[in-house]
């Protein structure tokens, strides 16, 4: 498809779990034309609202957010899926004179959009079936730890409890070895949707401290309790074909509390390991950013309150560049 000569505009906040970007889209959005469209592989599924953070009813209806809520927690959704329906956000974004701006940390979300879908080499089923009898017997974290030795790059960007992610990149290691990281495009200049250029401006928010992020993250899982988070995944597993299988439960937060429920962990075990891994989830991201899209990137750190006033005076320079 031709590509056409005046470039649109695309914007993405984004930046570690916890770290506001809702919060500053949201802020954002009731002055300036913009068209939020959720980069969030959590906020995707219908009746995940607490433990994803995700806007309130009331929020929703005063700042409204494209690819919230699109499917059942029991329905299987890719970095595929996700692209086409954010390419068809982003078109309505344009044809309706709005600025769409991608909003969530999902890494291979926001990669698979913006750098493109590649190519990786077909399944393997002798391969898989090793790899899954392996972590049958020996549990996926083991699995995990596995991929550290020989792919140290695709295991710092997976979950060591995202069972799925970790046996395709053990699958794509073994049959080529090579890190299923060289099959991400690694030319950033051609950005294109539709067939129409694209100028991309990335706002990343990091924090000025590490620890007051920690901080923070721990609260608000706190707040989540508070809120009724129990109570949520309690009704989640009265649904006949949601398992811990499903990827939706192997999110951060709905995974412990399952197994609390399950009796597998105590009260205090559930809280530690889920605050645990959304420090380790929180890292990874931001690991990742500090080398993604340098060029397109500007970075505002956040301390005790979201940085509104920064976050008007870049939108309104990148506003003034492409509109």
């Amino acid at each position: 498809m031709p590509m056409s000569a005046n470039p649109r505009p695309l914007l993405v906040i984004t930046g570690p779990t916890g770290i506001g970007k809702t919060d500053l889209a949201m802020a954002l959005e009731t002055e300036l034309p913009l068209r939020v469209i959720s980069a969030d592989s959590v906020m995707v599924y219908q009746h995940l609202d607490i433990g994803s953070a995700k806007p309130t009813a009331e929020e929703l209806a005063e700042c409204p957010h494209d690819l919230i809520d699109l499917v059942p927690p029991e329905h299987h959704f890719d970095a595929g899926q996700f692209v086409a329906h954010a390419e068809s956000s982003i078109q309505s974004a344009w044809d309706h004179g709005q600025v769409p701006c991608l909003v969530g940390g999902t890494i291979m979300y926001l990669k698979s959009l913006l750098d493109g879908l590649d190519a990786l080499p077909a399944a393997d089923t002798v391969i898989r079936e090793q790899i899954r009898s392996k972590a049958g017997s020996e549990g996926w974290p083991a699995m995990h730890a596995w991929l550290k030795d020989l792919d140290p790059e695709a295991a710092a960007l997976i979950h060591p409890n995202h069972s799925s992610r970790i046996e395709r990149a053990l699958e794509v290691r073994l049959i080529t070895g090579e890190s299923i990281c060289s099959f991400w495009s690694g030319d950033q200049a051609d950005t294109s949707i539709g067939g129409h250029a694209v100028d991309l401006s990335v706002l990343a928010l990091v924090p000025s401290d590490r620890d007051q992020l920690k901080d923070r993250l721990n609260q608000r899982f706190d707040s989540m309790l508070a809120r009724g988070f129990e109570a949520e995944v309690s009704a989640l597993r009265q649904r006949p074909e949601l398992t811990l299988e499903c990827p939706s439960m192997r999110s951060v937060g709905y995974r412990q509390m399952w197994h609390y429920l399950d009796g597998d962990l105590s009260e205090l075990e559930m809280k530690e390991q889920a605050k645990a891994a959304t420090r380790q989830l929180a890292k990874r991201q931001l690991t990742w950013l500090r080398s993604w899209r340098t060029d397109t990137n500007t970075f505002i750190e956040v301390s005790n309150s979201i940085p509104v006033e920064k976050g008007k005076a870049w939108l309104s320079g990148v506003l003034d560049r492409v509109l």
